[in-house]
């Protein structure tokens, strides 16, 4: 029986080889320029562990949704190309500009700020973010021609670069998101008559990477598939040539054999239909085990797969093992990779009602998270 390490309650392992091998496939499938897309402290799995692997797996460009996650990657020593995108309202560019990295521009108001920013031998970095269908940020067309005489007038006078015109699609349908593409389209060609020629369009994340080609424009923005994870519902991680790169364990903490009727956690949703072992696993929904996954979520225990028994409660879950020997100490996965054995994240957003993001995106920092590099 497989156990973790003395001392181990509950941990992450996140193979950073997968990472790379993931950034690799999927730069060789699309043809394209790939910015690793690393916010939310890399989906989960550790931001800075996540670029570096990215960028050996060929990454070019970082992509964060805002400026301190981007200056915590500086402060770690990378020093790619990186790009956020996403700003409260009245923030200061200063730090971000002094610093190199790129800000992703939605309005007339956050250009002019931009501009401010810059140095006398350094203008910043922005990348124009287009309205095309989504309903978020971006430049609304109507905005679009001033915005962009505005940024080509900066651009000459030494203030700003345009590195990129982007935006992001729905994912709802193709017909959707080639209108999108067709918007973006319409918005490039409005810059490029006012004077703006950047080297770089993005406008596919995973899934229309993967699934709609003429969307690729020669640069994609990977997120969730650099961990290997699968935006699709109809396809697996392994279908697409990904692997995944969390597996997320505990280990048993306590035993107890308990008669039929006996009532478990929480409102007693679960009660034992015959004489029967649990197994406690210490993981709960403060770690991000989603509660909607009481009485479903998968895990696999000595070979063997088991659900949720009950309520899932803020550290701890049951999980009824029949009469299969379990012993304090012995390994739970409840996610990984299925192609060894591990359920899926898909299986726990499927019992949770969510998605695979969400999934891995939740995992709390009290689950520590140990690099591997299988």
């Amino acid at each position: 029986m497989t156990r973790l390490p003395a001392g181990v309650m509950r941990e992450a392992s996140i193979d950073v080889g997968a990472i790379e091998d993931n950034v690799r496939h999927l730069r060789r499938l699309t043809g394209s320029e790939v910015i690793a897309v690393v916010k939310a402290d890399g989906y989960g799995h550790g931001a800075v562990r996540s670029a570096v692997a990215a960028l050996a797996g060929g990454a070019t460009r970082l992509g964060v949704a805002d400026i301190t996650e981007a200056i915590a990657l500086r402060r770690a020593g990378i020093d790619a190309p990186i790009v956020a995108w996403l700003h409260a309202p009245g923030t200061s560019f200063a730090e971000a500009a002094s610093l190199g990295i790129e800000l992703g521009i939605s309005s007339f108001d956050q250009l002019l700020a931009a501009a401010g920013a810059a140095s006398a031998d350094r203008p910043v970095g922005v990348h124009l973010k287009l309205e095309t269908g989504l309903s978020r940020n971006g430049i609304a067309p109507e905005d679009q021609r001033i915005v962009f005489a505005e940024a080509a007038r900066l651009e000459r006078i030494g203030k700003l670069r345009v590195i990129a015109l982007f935006s992001h699609l729905s994912n709802t349908s193709a017909d959707d998101d080639r209108a999108a593409l067709r918007a973006f389209e319409d918005g490039v060609a409005l810059a490029a008559s006012l004077g703006l020629a950047p080297p770089l369009r993005h406008l596919a994340a995973t899934h229309a990477a993967i699934e709609l080609p003429e969307t690729r424009l020669g640069c994609v923005r990977i997120g969730i598939g650099i961990y290997g994870l699968s935006p699709f519902a109809d396809r697996s991680s392994a279908d697409l040539g990904l692997r995944p790169a969390m597996t997320l364990r505990g280990a048993v903490a306590a035993v107890r054999r308990v008669p039929a009727g006996k009532g478990v956690s929480y409102g007693y949703a679960f009660r034992a239909e015959r004489d029967t072992t649990l197994a406690l696993v210490p993981l709960g929904y403060a770690d991000g085990v989603p509660r909607q996954a009481s009485g479903a979520g998968p895990v696999v225990i000595g070979g063997r797969r088991f659900e949720v028994a009950g309520r899932i409660a803020m550290d701890q879950f049951v999980v009824d093992v029949g009469d299969h020997p379990v012993a304090v100490g012995d390994e739970v996965v409840l996610f990984g990779d299925p192609t060894l054995g591990a359920p899926a994240a898909d299986d726990w957003a499927t019992a949770a009602g969510t998605i695979n993001y969400e999934v891995v995106t939740r995992i709390g920092p009290r689950v520590p998270r140990r690099q591997v590099s299988a």
